[in-house]
């Protein structure tokens, strides 16, 4: 008799950026592969890090646990570095380092919710999050995508999705997968919805450091008592091309953090040392580095979409940000996935089906630009404007 497996965990999809490299091996080899499909930065971490770092092997103390939260010095230099950017009123007590955004994702929501709870969540979203919650079981609810509306969350119809059960509303800004930012204003009213119902909003903003012209994501860090409703995500792995490093951050209150070390402790103890000393170097030193490199996926970015959008090309970019772009197909009747297999298979180009970031979304794909440097981009539209299935 085999062992059982997890009901919750049997009826989550498997990992899609895992599935679709499974494609890869019906892939021409007459030409060069095009990544549009995982959203990391394709360019080296800072030089200068990668010598302090190489500096540290040799002491000890990067080898062993940190406190459960971060090396003080580290948390210290983020808060300063919050001020510069957000002119946040934060303390290191607010502040857990953790494993990448996706620990960050678990510790927020083991925190929130028990089994049964329900997090409102805006579609299209980025697949993690609710496979997370599925393995919790804890219920997404699913804010409608509005294609007119640019992928833009309604707080009105966040809302009226608000029941009893409701533990925190959840958005993407940048969205991972459109690429759209949700404005200052609209953050702000999703954080009044949420205190006017004693529950959190929770933003992920892994793709803070690449809005276009370098605007501040919102003001809700500059309030006195911001982590009463508000719980943020940040991914340092994007912000200074450590992913491999696993590299995130939960902020909250000084409670929230207290209830959360809980988890983490039982988890992962501590974010790696050698990894908290990266985003301590960062922090400190790369404020120049990282505008540098979002001005590069800008030019990315405005170039693939004036190439994609010259007429002829049966794909319709709908929305798109700085790091992505989400695209409708031309083939009604046929999901995401059957596209987006074929387009690797006959196109040589890899991307996400739409269906992976939620139900209802088979007529869309997810493009990535990290790994398509400005050279590539003629060629990349080209096998989209050649395709056909």
């Amino acid at each position: 008799m085999k062992f059982p497996i997890s009901d919750h965990i049997r009826k989550v999809h498997f990992p899609p950026i895992s599935e679709v490299k499974g494609w890869l091996a019906g892939a021409p080899q007459d030409r060069p592969l095009i990544d549009l499909c995982q959203a990391v930065p394709d360019y080296p971490p800072a030089q200068g890090l990668t010598d302090h770092l190489a500096d540290l092997l040799d002491d000890p103390l990067t080898s062993r646990y940190s406190p459960d939260e971060g090396l003080p010095e580290v948390r210290e230099a983020v808060c300063a570095r919050y001020e510069r950017r957000y002119c946040a009123v934060m303390n290191p007590r607010q502040i857990c380092l953790t494993i990448g955004a996706s620990q960050a994702f678990w510790l927020a929501m083991v925190t929130l919710c028990r089994e049964g709870d329900e997090v409102i969540v805006q579609l299209p979203a980025y697949f993690d999050h609710p496979m997370a919650l599925e393995m919790l079981g804890i219920r997404p609810v699913y804010a409608p995508f509005d294609e007119g509306a640019g992928g833009l969350p309604s707080v009105a119809a966040i809302e009226a999705l608000v029941t009893p059960r409701t533990r925190a509303i959840l958005l993407v800004t940048p969205s991972n997968p459109t690429g759209v930012v949700t404005p200052p204003a609209d953050i702000h009213g999703l954080y009044l919805l949420a205190a006017r119902h004693g529950i959190a909003l929770v933003l992920d903003e892994t793709y803070s450091e690449f809005i276009a012209g370098g605007a501040r994501p919102h003001d809700l860090f500059a309030a006195p008592h911001w982590g009463d409703h508000f719980v943020h995500i940040a991914s340092f792995g994007k912000t200074y091309a450590l992913t491999g490093y696993r590299a995130g951050m939960l902020a909250a209150s000084e409670e929230f953090i207290h209830h959360a070390l809980k988890a983490q402790d039982t988890m992962a103890v501590c974010q790696p040392s050698i990894s908290q000393h990266a985003v301590c170097y960062g922090a400190d030193n790369l404020d120049d580095w990282v505008a540098g490199n979002r001005v590069m996926m800008e030019r990315r970015h405005d170039r693939f979409c004036a190439e994609f959008n010259r007429p002829g090309n049966p794909f319709r970019l709908v929305a798109s940000g700085t790091f992505f772009g989400w695209v409708r197909h031309p083939f009604p009747g046929r999901t995401g996935r059957e596209v987006a297999r074929c387009l690797v298979e006959e196109a040589g180009v890899l991307t996400l089906p739409g269906e992976v970031f939620g139900p209802g979304l088979t007529d869309y794909l997810r493009l990535a630009f990290g790994n398509v440097r400005e050279e590539v981009i003629p060629e990349a539209v080209a096998r989209f404007r050649g395709f056909s299935t």
